[in-house]
């Protein structure tokens, strides 16, 4: 048993029952999901406390579905469920529960309650109960219903459990008291009719009951003596407490329950043992949503793959993109339980998968965006293998099953990151560059002789020299190079797509309405780069094994795809054909913080600025400042005009703070903006797009590149006009900034436009639909949810360039006609 003083609250109770011997120190937890959905990290807390605190006290915790709403659940999500809880590390006792098996025990003790006066049958409409709510200052009115005489109660509740009466007509209520200060007690719903075929018990119940009548009296049927729940429910455990209380357990019949070990007698309340629920408090995660309403519209919308997309937060995502288990459970140790909601900075979870990353990751060689590299003094046709490492020096000893080493092939054709050489280097630049010598990692020094170029300008080879005596990775003479750069052999390497994830959302905190939450998504969430290469070893080497890839990060391989396949369900695995598709977990580093550092430093650098800020008397100069915004609030205290802009930014163009902030920094910046909505397009839509897709294209507010503000205003024109999708804008506006041009002469050579001829995108509709009949059946069952599946699978086979609109229109007649 843990020592007591380094408990939280919640081992605390359980601690003082174990040792006062309430239970006779038995310990029956349960983790109660429903299965209408992925589970997400939000449950990961709930399942390591519920599991955790049990084993800690030589306990059981039972796994229950808690499927009382027939319309929006299924067997799949109990199956993924199921696998995602075991993918954690954890095992539950005995066979799933399913509330559903005590259907007929909360039947017959809601029939109980009838005839001991507690409940009744009431037949105000859902309006019209609503209407006689009160206010937390008001207490509610009573039902004209609510003085039904026993028998007339029990006669309504057993014809609407033979299915009599229509959706609506009746509902059982608890008779608690309608002044009561917790409107949880003001007659509550137990029981409504819906005529709905659930997925386990059939068309067998025409009647359901509500979550808190079921909830306690699922956990008093099973045994269970502690029951953790969150913080929004402590409203709630006043009911869960009047319902033990007021039900009789000899009425469950509890012997004919599967998997039952509650017991109790004929006395009100007289439950052995009599569970207890405890709230603890979230710990909602940054940059992170966990309600399935709106992770269902992301899924919808396309903004991503599916539930399972490495995005996002739910345990098959995370799985997907390469986020051990353990670092899942050490990151909830960390964050701890306590009694007040906090919110929780992403970065700590990024550091426990570094940290579990760290130990057993084996470290390859990959380039992600190649540059050529021949090297002229070494003969064509020849491969030097050399050894490599997996582990860094000093490390644990390797995973059980893996070498100290592997080969590594070097050959007169190589490739480099774009980003390790500059015809031009900056002060500070240590990577390859015209006459200087680099190490190669693992490798030998070489030497920039010679540049390639294509017509454009553009770089397109390396022609260099290798120092044979250096194999060791060092010079005989002992010379030091520049630094050191990674590299793959480009004829004996392997081709792979990789998927560079980053933070769906691009605030801390995404919150608001579903036009508010799209808003806030992050534009640069994915970026798919299809011509990297990896070394030789990545093809051999077991499924899903977690790499470090040198200098660049951790990444997996994608369990679900294969380039040029179709996407596997969210348990199937990787078909094969095709490259091998990579996706990256994590950065070496907190790529955000470093870039907000960045940011700061480079609008604290200007000359500009400097001089600004230098005359500034009430504070130092710029680069003392703490932040960009201390940056750019200083500027304007110096400069008026940038002040005037900020206001006039504000009101009449009606932006908000944040983006008249970024956009009245500088001179440059607000000359930018002011011509790009010069000729009447939308201000708002600009500044989004010049704030946040510039930026991620690799500008910035003030210098866009090659992109003309006019041409800016002409692609956002294209986006609203609907002449594009957004995803095809901002794969044109990277381009834009690196070379420029118009916008709509792009889009009319190339073809880019939006797809919105409703007989092309029928035809793509109807092979979806054809191709995909497991789906169809479920969604003609009563799974509507299912749309969303359907609409990313159009969205993708079009490349994002059908209309939505037309895509859900045609969906929904093409699966009406198929069911």
């Amino acid at each position: 048993m843990p020592q007591r003083e380094r408990l939280d609250f919640i081992r605390q109770i359980v601690a003082e029952d174990v040792l006062s011997g309430r239970h006779g120190g038995r310990v029956l937890t349960r983790f109660p999901p429903e299965p209408n959905g992925f589970l997400h990290v939000g449950h990961a807390s709930a399942i390591c406390l519920d599991f955790e605190v049990a084993r800690e006290y030589g306990g059981r915790t039972t796994l229950r579905m808690d499927d009382t709403n027939p319309t929006t659940e299924d067997p799949s999500y109990v199956e993924a469920i199921a696998r995602d809880i075991r993918w954690l590390g954890f095992e539950w006792d005995g066979e799933i529960r399913y509330a559903s098996d005590y259907f007929g025990a909360l039947y017959r003790m809601a029939l109980r309650m009838i005839e001991d006066g507690f409940a009744y049958v009431d037949s105000l409409s859902e309006e019209e109960i609503r209407a006689h709510r009160g206010s937390v200052r008001e207490p509610s009115r009573p039902s004209p219903y609510r003085d039904r005489s026993t028998e007339e109660n029990l006669d309504l509740f057993r014809r609407m459990r033979a299915g009599e009466f229509d959706d609506g007509k009746h509902v059982l209520r608890a008779r608690i008291d309608l002044a009561a200060s917790n409107m949880k007690l003001r007659d509550p719903l137990m029981y409504r009719i819906r005529h709905a075929h659930h997925y386990r018990t059939g068309d067998e119940w025409p009647i359901y009951p509500f979550y808190d009548w079921a909830h306690g009296q699922s956990d008093a049927i099973e045994g269970i003596t502690h029951s953790f729940c969150t913080l929004e429910f402590q409203d709630n455990r006043a009911l869960y407490d009047w319902f033990i209380e007021h039900t009789r357990p000899s009425s469950a019949r509890i012997d004919r329950v599967p998997e039952a070990e509650g017991g109790g007698g004929e006395a009100l309340g007289s439950w052995d043992p009599r569970p207890r629920q405890y709230e603890f408090a979230r710990r909602n995660l940054d940059y992170t949503i966990v309600s399935k309403r709106k992770l269902l519209l992301l899924v919808e919308d396309g903004h991503v793959s599916g539930w399972d997309d490495p995005r996002m937060p739910t345990l098959a995502g995370f799985r997907r993109r390469g986020i051990p288990p353990d670092a899942i459970r050490a990151f909830c140790r960390q964050v701890g339980i306590g009694k007040a909601d906090n919110r929780v900075e992403i970065a700590t979870l990024e550091w426990a998968v570094r940290e579990a990353l760290n130990q057993r990751a084996p470290r390859v060689l990959a380039v992600l965006r190649p540059l050529e590299v021949v090297v002229e003094n070494c003969p064509e046709g020849e491969v030097d293998w050399i050894d490599a490492p997996y582990f860094p020096r000093g490390a644990d000893a390797p995973p059980e099953g893996w070498p100290e080493t592997r080969k590594v092939p070097f050959t007169r054709v190589l490739y480099i990151e774009r980003d390790d050489f500059a015809e031009e280097p900056a002060p500070g630049f240590r990577r390859l560059a015209p006459g200087r010598e680099v190490r190669l990692r693992h490798g030998y020094f070489i030497t920039c002789r010679g540049v390639e170029k294509d017509d454009a300008g553009r770089v397109v080879r390396l022609r260099c020299t290798y120092d044979p005596e250096t194999r060791s990775g060092s010079a005989p003479d002992g010379r030091t190079p520049a630094g050191t750069i990674h590299w793959v052999s480009a004829t004996e390497s392997v081709p792979m797509d990789v998927r560079l994830y980053d933070r769906l959302f691009r605030v801390s905190d995404p919150a608001g309405d579903a036009e508010g939450l799209r808003e806030s998504l992050n534009p640069d969430s994915l970026e798919v780069l299809t011509d990297a290469r990896g070394e030789p070893s990545l093809a051999e080497d077991p499924p899903e094994t977690a790499y470090q890839f040198e200098r660049l990060g951790y990444f997996v391989p994608d369990r679900a795809t294969r380039a040029g396949t179709a996407e596997a369900d969210g348990g199937g695995e990787a078909p094969d054909g095709g490259p091998l598709v990579f996706n990256r977990t994590v950065t070496l580093r907190d790529a955000w913080s470093r870039r907000a550092k960045s940011d700061a430093a480079r609008d604290a650098d200007s000359p500009e600025t400097r001089a600004r800020a230098a005359d500034e008397s009430s504070g130092p100069a710029v680069p003392g400042i703490d932040s960009a915004r201390e940056a750019r609030d200083a500027a304007r205290r110096a400069d008026p005009a940038l002040q005037a802009a900020f206001d006039r930014f504000r009101d009449p163009l009606g932006l908000p703070d944040e983006l008249a902030d970024l956009l009245s920094g500088s001179t440059e910046s607000v000359r930018y903006y002011e011509r790009a909505i010069r000729g009447g397009v939308d201000p708002a839509a600009v500044a989004t797009w010049l704030v946040h897709e510039v930026r991620g294209a690799g500008g910035s507010e003030g210098d866009a590149g090659a992109l003309e503000p006019e041409a800016l205003a002409e692609l956002v024109e294209l986006v609203l006009e609907r002449s594009i999708s957004r995803a095809v804008a901002k794969s044109l506006l990277a381009r834009l900034v690196e070379d420029g041009g118009s916008p709509r002469e792009i889009v009319r050579r190339e073809g880019l436009g939006r797809i919105g001829d409703a007989e092309q995108i029928r035809e793509v509709v109807q092979g979806v639909v054809a191709a995909h009949p497991a789906e169809v059946a479920r969604y003609a069952a009563g799974h509507t949810g299912l749309a969303g599946f359907f609409v990313g699978q159009v969205m993708r086979a079009t490349h994002g360039r059908a209309d939505p609109a037309i895509v859900r229109e045609l969906l929904e007649e093409s699966l009406n006609d198929a069911t």
